[in-house]
């Protein structure tokens, strides 16, 4: 697997951050958000998490976007990617 350009990185953070905004939002912590959903809090806190290495898909992004009733849009549509 190829090393992240610097760009990569940035977006790659700003997508973690977006989905930890949106969960926070919802109001519920990361454990009782995974129990609502049937996920692993574990696989949340990895789409959280600034030190992963990987990131996550658009599919991963898709399937966070479907739980909590916005579209890929409405994600991707805040001022946080305007940098």
């Amino acid at each position: 697997m190829a090393e992240l350009s610097e760009k990569d990185i940035i977006l790659k953070n700003l997508i973690a951050q977006r989905i930890e905004e949106l969960r926070l939002k919802t109001g519920l912590s990361q454990s009782e958000f995974a129990k609502e959903h049937g996920i692993d809090r574990q696989i949340l806190s990895r789409w959280e998490s600034t030190k992963n290495k990987r990131g996550v898909t658009i599919y991963t992004v898709k399937k966070f976007c479907n739980m909590i009733g916005i579209s890929l849009t409405d994600f991707f549509s805040n001022s946080i990617f305007d940098k």
